[in-house]
């Protein structure tokens, strides 16, 4: 194999990426010399105009300096078997993937990449389980990528080779799953989210006094007020519905941040079939191509909420060895789907979605006790802190108390089922979420217990499993401990 890679007589010429590739990258460039950027804008709010461009233009021409040592550096050679990537100045690197190790090849297409007409491809094989990028050629033309694409799956799989077309041409057969502009608006509102929010206390936090704007202080407020008398005037007189006025602001706030988040990101979604995986398409602004392998498929969790239940929405998310479009093991396969659509998706993985209902099992009370007896002493401090400081006090007494409540609703529907060789486990009420796993896939199983665990004679069962974030974890919790270890054994035969 090395002296194989290290013929240099077996690859096709060098080519390079795409000249854009220096216009492209300029949106990673910039994440990483932000710091220099708001130091620029420091400068310009104290008048500082002079400095202030110098550093602008000289963070600008290195990083178009460095753009361009990476664009010329950067190489890319075909072989009837293979690919290498050569990179780097002084610190040269060259990398070998054989085809038969790629798993399959993933396309991206930011906003600038879609406008002039090139993708981003990346190359998915088995040492990409845990994040790492193993090769990706960041700008190519489109029609190049899709050319890399189908040579690769035709070396990789020849009997495949009549399929490609079939696969690349969303026209040719119906979806197995797709979301319509309706349905986007309803995944859209469930997403409630005060990420805006978040982001502007963050920037206030740190330029407000600069530029003299923080609408999270009490003194900006007073100081708003006091220039409008007839308006301190109507908060002050009719402060309750100043405060609801206030709570719809901040409903319509997430409601439409949880839209446009989830129109960016979904827009366009849909599941097809492809020789022996399922290709997911989605994205308005950074449209990404993404084939899942359906043998590095590890585990299922179809997800919900009491709300999302009531309407019979559910959500399906895949934890696989394959990465998805941001390097992550952690798979959408429906954002918003009915409980029939999601069985569909879970039979292509050739998988149960419930086991029969004579199967599961309850776990033990002690999973409802013993948190209970955790939040006494956070309790008793509360209650010291209501006495000396009684908003803090109070708001840490209803945190505690809304944490105690969600455990007594979840503890009910908390169960499990060994049916054959897939293990089932839900959990939880606000986030109710069900576990599907093969037990072929875990890798391990660990049972756990502490001090206060075994006066209950209780213990948990804790399965690592391949791929997700690194190596996740999934537990069947509170469990008698002989029925811990019975079910490891069953696990683990």
């Amino acid at each position: 194999m090395t002296a194989q890679m290290a013929d240099t007589g077996s690859f096709g010429p060098a080519e390079r990426l795409h000249p854009l590739f220096v216009l492209t990258g300029l949106g990673g460039v910039a994440r990483g010399v932000w710091g220099m950027l708001a130091a620029g804008a420091f400068l310009a709010a104290q008048g500082r105009w002079r400095l202030a461009i110098m550093l602008v233009v000289l963070v600008g021409l290195g990083s178009m300096v460095r753009l361009l040592v990476q664009w010329w550096t950067f190489e890319y050679r075909m072989a009837h078997d293979q690919i290498r990537i050569d990179s780097g100045l002084l610190h040269r690197n060259s990398r070998a993937i054989p085809f038969e190790r790629v798993q399959d090849v993933n396309i991206v297409q930011g906003p600038l990449q879609r406008l002039f007409g090139l993708a981003q491809v990346r190359f998915e094989t088995g040492g990409s389980a845990g994040g790492k990028e193993e090769g990706v050629l960041h700008t190519v033309s489109l029609e190049r990528a899709e050319q890399l694409r189908a040579r690769i799956r035709e070396r990789r799989a020849p009997a495949a080779a009549a399929a490609v077309e079939h696969v690349e041409e969303p026209a040719a057969s119906e979806p197995l799953y797709a979301m319509d502009n309706r349905r986007l608006l309803i995944a859209g509102l469930f997403n409630f989210s005060l990420a805006v929010l978040a982001g502007l206390f963050g920037v206030t936090q740190t330029f407000g006094d600069l530029i003299g704007f923080d609408p999270f202080s009490r003194r900006f407020w007073a100081q708003a007020l006091a220039m409008s008398e007839p308006l301190r005037q109507l908060v002050v007189t009719h402060a309750v519905l100043t405060a609801i006025a206030g709570a719809i602001v901040l409903l319509l706030i997430g409601s439409a941040t949880g839209v446009v988040r989830t129109i960016l990101r979904e827009y366009g979604f849909r599941i097809d079939r492809a020789p022996a995986a399922l290709r997911r398409r989605r994205g308005l602004l950074t449209l990404t191509d993404v084939t899942l392998p359906l043998k590095r498929a590890q585990a299922a969790l179809v997800l919900t909420g009491p709300l999302r239940r009531a309407f019979g929405w559910f959500e399906l998310k895949l934890q696989s060895l394959a990465q998805d479009d941001r390097g992550k093991g952690d798979h959408v396969l429906a954002p918003l789907a009915s409980e029939s659509e999601i069985g569909a998706l879970v039979a292509e993985l050739g998988w149960p979605i419930a086991p029969a209902a004579s199967d599961w099992r309850r776990i033990s009370r002690a999973y409802l006790i013993l948190f209970l007896i955790a939040l006494g002493p956070l309790a008793v401090i509360a209650v010291v802190e209501a006495v000396f400081f009684p908003a803090i006090g109070l708001i840490a007494l209803a945190i505690i108390g809304v944490a105690a409540m969600l455990r007594t609703l979840a503890w009910p529907r908390t169960r499990y089922a060994l049916d054959g060789d897939i293990l089932f486990v839900e959990t939880g009420w606000w986030r109710q979420r069900r576990l599907i796993l093969p037990i072929a896939k875990v890798q391990s199983a660990d049972v756990s217990d502490n001090v206060l665990s075994r006066i209950f004679g209780v213990a948990t069962l804790r399965l690592g499993v391949a791929g997700g974030s690194g190596f996740s974890a999934h537990a069947v919790p509170a469990v008698p401990r002989e029925t811990a270890f019975d079910l490891r054994r069953a696990v683990l035969a």
